[in-house]
């Protein structure tokens, strides 16, 4: 029978290679792949592949380097070819995390489905020193063959209802918001240094100028340069901001110029002139 795909495609980054993999096989059963599937707003899944029989969860991750993969405390370290070592969360941890919710939303409409999953490396550049002991490595060109292996000896749902959850799947898609750098991973926001980057030279502390922002250290101009630093706000440190706030982080002393940047984004905001709160775009 011939693969049906019904795929969400939105900034699929690393991913793109997967998904070209899944595009191009012709698959021997009934499937419908979802990349960058958000059921609810709590969580993402990189790639979901549904049938009758069972659906898949996989974790793309594009960290390239030696990884070895920690399991007390769950945790992936990657070696630099300079021999510098990082760590990361878990994508075991996250795969799990998402087999559990995911769970919970086909629950909530009375499905039943056995999910399998595992960890994708983009990469071929990525080498695996120490791998999970339970979690299953891939590249994206095994993916086929280790979908295809999935046992399929007894339909879990109908046609009709397979159909009618990629339906609902689709339906559901909500954007993903992930939670602040600083909340994630418990950093304090003193940690980082305010200002304005320059994207030519990358030192922080860009001025204000009418119309357009200019580099101290190389002249370079970005009138655009606000919007940027204050999404980063958003992304480390929370989902609102205050006309104080704003003036601290970007490096600016009048308040009058804090409300035109801030009116110029068309955020949400709530309170009066004085105690005004702009919140995240939605």
């Amino acid at each position: 029978m011939a693969s049906k795909q019904a795929s969400i495609e939105a900034g699929i980054g690393g991913e793109e290679r997967v998904a070209e993999v899944l595009r191009k096989y012709s698959f021997s059963f009934d499937t419908h792949i979802f990349h960058d599937l958000s059921p609810t707003s709590d969580f993402q899944i990189d790639t979901f592949t549904l049938s009758p029989w069972f659906g898949a969860v996989l974790e793309v991750k594009n960290i390239g380097g030696t990884l070895e993969f920690k399991d007390n405390p769950p945790q992936l370290i990657r070696t630099r070819e300079d021999g510098h070592k990082d760590g990361f969360d878990s994508p075991v941890v996250q795969l799990e995390r998402n087999y559990e919710l995911l769970s919970d939303w086909l629950r909530s409409r009375n499905i039943t489905i056995p999910l399998y999953g595992a960890v994708v490396l983009a990469f071929p550049k990525q080498i695996v020193a120490v791998p999970p002991k339970k979690t299953k490595i891939l590249f994206p060109n095994l993916i086929p063959s280790y979908l295809e292996n999935i046992p399929r000896q007894k339909q879990k749902v109908d046609l009709d209802t397979f159909h009618w959850l990629s339906t609902e799947l689709i339906n559901s898609h909500q954007m993903y918001i992930p939670k602040p750098i600083c909340e994630t991973y418990h950093i304090p926001f003193s940690d980082f240094k305010p200002g304005v980057r320059c994207l030519l030279c990358g030192r922080s502390g860009m001025v204000k100028l009418p119309r357009t922002w200019v580099c101290p250290f190389c002249n370079a101009k970005d009138h655009l340069a606000h919007e940027r630093t204050l999404r980063e706000w958003f992304l480390i440190h929370k989902r609102s901001i205050t006309n104080r706030e704003c003036r601290e982080f970007l490096g600016v002393e009048d308040i009058h110029t804090a409300i035109r940047i801030l009116k110029s984004m068309d955020m949400r905001f709530e309170g009066n002139f004085k105690d005004r709160t702009y919140f995240m775009f939605e």
